[in-house]
């Protein structure tokens, strides 16, 4: 089930999607087939859809319920959860937590964040990693058992669609997922909600922004995500409770050396109410993201200059959340050591076309 890219703009409006079945056997022909299908979307939209993925529509209602039995709690309850009071990134994100874009005049969402769930006595984590360690659970009846498992499950799909690139740029095996087996991916709760105040339904909630990471699997069940064509054009994304969104993110850009493109993407107040749940595939933390030799031209010089995974993510998010930036100001030898934090994503250049 693979919609085709032809001509004219409805062609160009039109987002692939892509059927995952093709992916069960590596060996098949169908593997192949399926990975140049998502390989050349990655190239033309750098947004496609999946189906056939493999996690059944229970599993997904059943981490929709889990946030939105967290959400209903009482402020007081969820700030016990703050973010802000982790040192590993993990906990509630409340309304209040603002990023920094100057497009979102009408934001207004929640969130709670989680990534891979480690030990107390994890290495990294003793040694104060920002994005490593143990997540933070509420103490609800299932939800930890239930988020879990959609973690798991969410992070298999992600590894196979990082397989099914490499088979596309013809790179080693394992040349991306070997670099993934201790990830900073982050699974997001999200809960937006449209403000009584808010006359323009057609507004920014989440503003304009490419993701730090590799890919991202999203699944929502509102309107409202739109993405940015190649001719600068935002278009609408559509919904299905059978189907995640998938794009490409800055790491897999440069990983790429550009074939693959970060796509800029936004969320409009369509919904007096959205929930969705974007989950993040990145590297390890230290993991060196360059272009893949094999992927620069005999006598080329990379698009990209190499980078930390870390230490990229981390910058951005500086950018994202008051907290982070308190704790460097408040911190004279971390604010000397990263003078470059929450400036600019080299990524979002196409954003200044506007």
């Amino acid at each position: 089930m693979t919609n085709s890219i032809g001509n004219g703009t409805a062609a160009r409006d039109q987002l692939p999607l892509i059927s995952l079945r093709g992916l069960e056997n590596s060996s098949a022909p169908d593997f192949a087939k399926t990975a140049d299908e998502i390989g050349r979307a990655a190239r033309s939209f750098g947004f496609f859809r999946v189906c056939d993925h493999g996690i059944d529509i229970e599993t997904i209602e059943a981490t929709y319920a889990a946030a939105i039995e967290f959400f209903a709690l009482s402020d007081q309850v969820k700030r016990g959860y703050y973010i802000g009071n982790s040192s590993n990134h993990r906990g509630y994100v409340p309304f209040t937590e603002k990023g920094d874009y100057p497009d979102e005049k009408n934001r207004s969402y929640e969130a709670f964040d989680l990534g891979l769930d480690l030990s107390c006595d994890d290495p990294d984590y003793l040694a104060g990693s920002r994005l490593l360690g143990p997540n933070v659970w509420p103490e609800l009846h299932g939800f930890q058992n239930t988020v879990a498992d959609y973690y798991s499950k969410i992070s298999a799909v992600g590894r196979l669609l990082c397989t099914a690139l490499e088979a596309h740029l013809k790179l080693p095996l394992g040349a991306m997922t070997s670099q993934m087996s201790k990830p900073i991916s982050q699974l997001r709760l999200l809960h937006y909600v449209r403000q009584a105040a808010t006359k323009e339904h057609t507004s920014v909630n989440m503003g304009a922004h490419t993701d730090y990471e590799c890919l991202t699997l999203l699944h929502t069940r509102n309107k409202g995500l739109q993405v940015m064509t190649t001719d600068d054009r935002w278009i609408d994304v559509p919904i299905d409770p059978n189907v995640f969104i998938v794009n490409i993110g800055d790491m897999m850009e440069a990983w790429s050396n550009g074939a693959f493109r970060s796509t800029p993407h936004r969320v409009l107040n369509l919904s007096a109410e959205r929930f969705s749940l974007p989950y993040f595939v990145a590297a390890n933390h230290d993991t060196v993201i360059k272009p893949f030799p094999q992927l620069v031209g005999a006598g080329m010089k990379p698009k990209y200059e190499p980078f930390l995974a870390g230490e990229h993510l981390e910058r951005m998010l500086m950018r994202d959340f008051p907290y982070l930036r308190n704790q460097r100001e408040a911190d004279p030898y971390r604010a000397a050591e990263e003078t470059r934090s929450a400036v600019h994503n080299p990524f979002e250049g196409r954003l200044r076309v506007d």
